[in-house]
């Protein structure tokens, strides 16, 4: 007769844990923009194993899923003492949820490799062999889906459509009356109407049914339009100078918004244009990584580079948001070589900005500007900015940036399109 063993069943509290959740509460370790190691520019901007240890730690020591004992050398490691060292079972456990998250797809480790974001910043990567973890694009999806999730909650709002405006077309589906059929129109035709018209004007039923072009009838639906985003983050110094982080809101709402746009606006696009001394376009997956730098504000060439991009893209309606806590104080001369004046607001610069927001204007690009500032010319700036554009200006803290921009993204008026 056979025999079987029983021992008694351990759980492992890595079945319990909500990766997802542990990864929302790990974005500010992700995300992190330059503001915590702004005193040492070698720091590298994505978290080595140890980083990602401690963080992970600090999140697992307060879940009730991992066991009571755990839980207090969790906390300890937490607190960043060097000579503290894990049990051999817990530090096993951190690393198998690292591994799980990579195996979900959340995360990418990387060994002696250095990111094309990094070189461009001239920051190092650290010794050969160490390694270090950044977000996959599933990874940077997640966050923006969980951070449009919180702020659609304080917001009120659970679903939205695309653009709506006050016009009529042929579609697929019936949103009002049917109208006479014009060359052109898409064939989604109402039958009842258009049989009945055949049968008005021949005065009888009979089959073969004789259809002439006037007795054809198509339904209309409501005109939805499709727009062209550029989101232009203000990348210079002064976004972590001050004692307050302007830059990590506005990575989140720009992950938000990547997010809102493809799951309910899948006809609209955004692309995200960095400002500094320069200014470059970034991938969207790239924007996790970015950390302020260098130091003035090249108000002027990004949206020049927004304006061309724009320009490129074939839609109904364009606009670029600008968050920005900085005067201009940068411009890049015809030569190609970057005039730089920190001290004021230098008249040539501004001269500069004003002449490119009126060629977005002509093109028919509207600017929103979201502040994050309050010096009083700096207000005049702005303001400056929004007539000439006849856009709209924002004076927002790091606290309701988030909600300004995305409520002003959906409720939006649009413009009608002939």
């Amino acid at each position: 007769m056979s025999r079987y063993r029983y021992s008694r069943y351990i759980p492992n509290p890595l079945d319990e844990l909500d990766l997802e959740d542990v990864l929302d509460r790990l974005k500010e370790l992700f995300l992190q923009s330059g503001f915590a190691s702004r005193f040492s520019r070698g720091a590298p901007q994505t978290p080595g194993l140890d980083d990602l240890k401690r963080a992970l730690a600090d999140i697992l020591s307060q879940q009730p899923e991992v066991p009571e004992d755990w839980r207090e050398e969790l906390e300890e490691f937490a607190e960043g003492d060097p000579e503290f060292e894990l049990s051999p079972e817990v530090d096993q456990f951190l690393d198998q949820v690292i591994e799980k998250l990579i195996e979900e797809g959340y995360l990418r480790a990387m060994e002696g490799e250095i990111d094309q974001a990094q070189a461009g910043s001239g920051r190092e990567e650290g010794p050969a062999g160490t390694v270090r973890f950044e977000l996959t694009d599933r990874g940077a999806d997640f966050l923006g889906y969980r951070t449009l999730r919180d702020l659609l909650g304080a917001l009120g709002r659970a679903s939205f459509g695309s653009h709506d405006t006050d016009q009529l077309a042929t579609g697929t589906s019936a949103d009002a009356a049917s109208r006479p059929y014009e060359f052109g129109d898409t064939l989604n035709l109402d039958v009842n109407r258009t049989l009945l018209n055949a049968f008005q004007r021949t005065g009888k039923l009979e089959t073969p049914l004789q259809l002439e072009y006037r007795d054809l009838e198509v339904f209309q639906t409501e005109y939805q339009s499709s727009c062209a985003t550029v989101l232009m983050l203000d990348c210079s110094h002064s976004m972590i100078l001050y004692g307050e982080d302007r830059f990590t809101p506005a990575k989140k709402v720009a992950l938000a918004l990547a997010h809102l746009i493809r799951t309910q606006f899948p006809g609209d696009t955004l692309e995200v244009v960095l400002f500094h001394d320069s200014a470059e376009r970034i991938p969207i997956t790239k924007l996790a990584s970015v950390t302020v730098g260098p130091y003035h504000t090249n108000t002027c060439e990004g949206l020049r580079l927004a304006r061309r991009s724009l320009l490129n893209q074939r839609k109904d309606m364009r606009q670029i948001i600008m968050i920005t806590d900085g005067k201009p104080s940068a411009m890049t001369l015809p030569g190609g070589r970057i005039y730089k004046n920190s001290f004021g607001l230098d008249p040539m610069i501004l001269e500069a900005t004003f002449r490119e927001v009126a060629n977005c204007r002509k093109s028919g690009i509207l600017i929103n500007t979201f502040m994050v500032a309050r010096d009083y010319y700096l207000v005049d700036f702005v303001k400056r900015v929004s007539q000439i554009c006849r856009g709209k200006a924002y004076f927002a803290t790091t606290i309701n940036l988030a909600s300004y921009l995305l409520m002003d993204f959906m409720t939006r008026k649009t413009r009608t399109v002939h």
